[in-house]
């Protein structure tokens, strides 16, 4: 009977190493290409690495081709926590405000805005603005807590505040640093300069916000293995990385682009994720997977191309300027988005439900 390998032996270490894969990888959602890829962001970082070796690629696509492709992702992620709250039975039933009352509320700030957008628009904008980079952050967070409980990591309220303070940082870092937004919506960049050492102190402040944004996530993983006693799954870091990026490494332009449709990929990847696991698990369900996948992406695709391409000009009907339709239709839509998605993502979510893509 032949004796086992030594453990210093190649073929143990490469038995160690599969065995110790699946915990790294953790367990996805759908297959580790696409949750790596897609959910985690990590076709981003190519898109981030190849745009600082060439800057302005973007510019060589065409306005339209751009439309398009922000239309069938980031305006469907917005209609979809829209679609969320309407098609699932008890959301509307524990939010009654949120569902009838909200988006009442939501429409008469924005007709106040349009009537005054000097006194008022500008601060909506600025409210927008400065909550997005929460809202990002955020979304990383839910995302990085969602695959550590999937894949059996539990994570104690202090790993859970580690994971939500790196998260947080590039938000930090873009509320300081906007001009327009943030620190800068409350503090104009005019009055920082009347004093010489705010300036230099805040850059200071935002350069080591610029390294801990990156050295975090390998810090946060590295302690959460140290108490733990093994290894979280590795997503994690890639989606702090990820979210990181899309805020500081590219210019403006680039880096709406990038960040826009790297979220909205994220979102509508595990949203369908979660709406499907309703419609097949519901005992009437008659139907397969990909129908009910078409039929809420159809919707989104409806839903956005009605609110971005559409509704602006009603406004413009009405009389208003169309820039400052288009700018406060969009303000007021990721707002709206923001606050739906606080309440519906806060509802317990079947981690470990069966999924049956048949």
């Amino acid at each position: 009977m032949p004796s086992s390998p030594a453990p210093d032996h190649p073929s143990a270490s490469g038995d160690a190493a599969r065995s110790l894969l699946p915990t790294l990888l953790g367990k996805s959602f759908i297959h580790p290409w696409i949750d790596y890829g897609i959910i985690a962001g990590g076709w981003s970082l190519g898109v981030t690495l190849a745009l600082l070796a060439n800057p302005g690629l973007f510019q060589r696509i065409s306005p339209q081709t751009l439309a398009v492709l922000i239309l069938v992702v980031n305006s469907c992620h917005f209609a979809a926590s829209t679609l969320r709250l309407y098609t699932k039975p008890d959301y509307a039933s524990k939010y009654p405000f949120l569902t009838y009352g909200f988006p009442l509320v939501t429409l008469a700030i924005m007709g106040l805005c349009l009537l005054f957008p000097e006194i008022l628009g500008r601060h909506l904008q600025a409210l927008y603005l400065t909550w997005s980079p929460f809202h990002y952050a955020a979304q990383t967070y839910g995302l990085a807590a969602m695959y550590c409980f999937r894949s059996g990591f539990r994570l104690s309220a202090g790993e859970k505040s580690l994971v939500w303070w790196a998260c947080m940082l590039p938000f930090f870092r873009s509320f300081l640093g906007a001009p327009n937004s943030g620190l800068g919506w409350f503090i104009p960049r005019e009055s920082l300069n009347a004093f010489p050492i705010a300036s230099p102190a805040l850059h200071l402040v935002t350069q080591i916000l610029l390294i801990l944004i990156f050295l975090a996530p390998v810090a946060v993983y590295i302690r959460m293995r140290y108490l733990k006693g093994r290894f979280p799954p590795l997503i994690i870091v890639l989606l702090l990385v990820a979210n990181g990026l899309w805020w500081t490494a590219l210019d403006y332009l680039d880096a709406f682009v990038v960040a826009t449709i790297a979220h909205g990929l994220q979102y509508m990847a595990i949203v369908l994720v979660y709406h499907l696991q309703d419609r097949l698990n519901h005992p009437d369900n008659l139907r397969p997977a990909w129908v009910h996948a078409l039929r809420f992406y159809g919707g989104c695709l409806l839903l956005g191309y009605g609110l971005f391409y559409c509704w602006p000009y009603a406004f413009v009907w009405a009389g208003a300027g169309l820039a400052e339709s288009m700018l406060l239709v969009t303000a007021t839509i990721n707002i709206h988005h923001f606050v739906v998605d606080r309440y519906i993502w806060r509802q317990p979510q079947p981690a470990h439900a069966p999924i049956v893509f048949s």
